[in-house]
């Protein structure tokens, strides 16, 4: 058990938009039994408010118009759409492939629905290893209904999972506990990391953060992030500190000593989300009522209370 928050890297004061990294958002979906176009927005926002240089919004035209104009500082990249109204699968790996190879970090499955073609674009993003993807929301339901998902995971993963997503992993890796438990959380992300080989992120009072070697409890419990659209929140932030800096080398000893690791990130990612949830909660004298976009708008100071007090010092 590693109970160390890591501290972030500070910004290069000479930086510039590509400078501090890519966060491409793949999810939303508007078919004509269900609309879910907030999820991608508020994640790209996080990416931006967390740091990121850019953030882009892949989705369906319907999903990419909504999304933009909640999130005009984010730009679109439009997946096909079938005549429901739901991704094209090969439009989707299309892009994909092409947001894996320009981007420093992906958000999958905010919004995304549970369709076939949602399906293959999680695996695909399962599979590539281009870019650290975080998997959230619907893509931790189609990972759980995958027959192998250990064979088929070889990205750098961050997953996300609430006690009910992570209950519907464990069925299916035959992994035993309450994941809302105090006393089986720990153990229980660590066994999933070690499972599936990503850093896990088991959301709720306590969040714990496991990467199968290295675990870490945040000491928050912050009830105002009881409601729709935090999770997403979460997500972005994760993504948008990876994709300022985290750096995958081919070799372990060749990694950038001002770098971090997907494990940091994800940790640093959490604490940031929770100590702006605590700033809401003090402004507003409130332990309710957060909007998801008032958390994603308090990042900023959350993040930078996380950097190093030297420049470039390794954290």
């Amino acid at each position: 058990m590693d109970e160390t928050l890591p501290t972030l890297p500070q910004r290069l004061p000479t930086g510039h938009k590509g400078t501090f990294g890519t966060v491409t958002v793949l999810g939303g979906s508007a078919s004509d039994g269900s609309m879910m176009i907030g999820a991608p927005a508020l994640a790209a926002t996080a990416a931006l408010r967390s740091g990121a240089g850019l953030a882009r919004i892949a989705a369906t035209r319907r999903v990419l118009d909504a999304a933009l104009a909640t999130c005009p500082s984010a730009t679109g990249l439009e997946i096909e759409a079938t005549a429901a109204g739901e991704m094209s699968a090969q439009s989707a790996i299309q892009i994909l492939d092409a947001s894996a190879d320009a981007s420093d970090a992906l958000v999958v499955g905010p919004g995304l629905g549970l369709s076939d073609a949602a399906s293959a674009l999680v695996l695909r993003a399962m599979q590539q290893d281009d870019a650290p993807a975080v998997l959230d929301a619907d893509a931790l339901t189609l990972l759980s209904r995958m027959p192998e998902p250990t064979r088929d995971l070889r990205a750098s993963c961050v997953l996300t999972p609430h006690p009910g997503e992570f209950a519907r992993l464990a069925v299916a890796l035959s992994i035993t506990g309450d994941p809302s438990s105090r006393d089986d959380r720990p153990r229980l992300a660590e066994e999933l990391a070690q499972r599936l080989g990503a850093v896990v992120v088991l959301k709720g009072a306590r969040t714990v953060v496991s990467d199968g070697h290295r675990s870490w409890t945040c000491a928050h419990t912050e009830p105002v992030l009881a409601t729709g659209g935090t999770g997403d929140v979460l997500a972005g932030t994760i993504a948008g500190i990876i994709a300022q800096h985290v750096r995958i080398a081919a070799h372990p000893l060749m990694r950038d000593p001002t770098s971090i690791d997907l494990y940091e990130a994800a940790c640093a990612g959490v604490e940031a989300h929770a100590r702006a949830a605590a700033s809401w909660a003090r402004e507003q004298h409130a332990s309710g009522g957060m909007l998801a976009m008032e958390l994603a708008s308090l990042l900023p100071e959350a993040v930078e209370s996380l950097r190093a007090s030297e420049p470039g010092r390794n954290p």
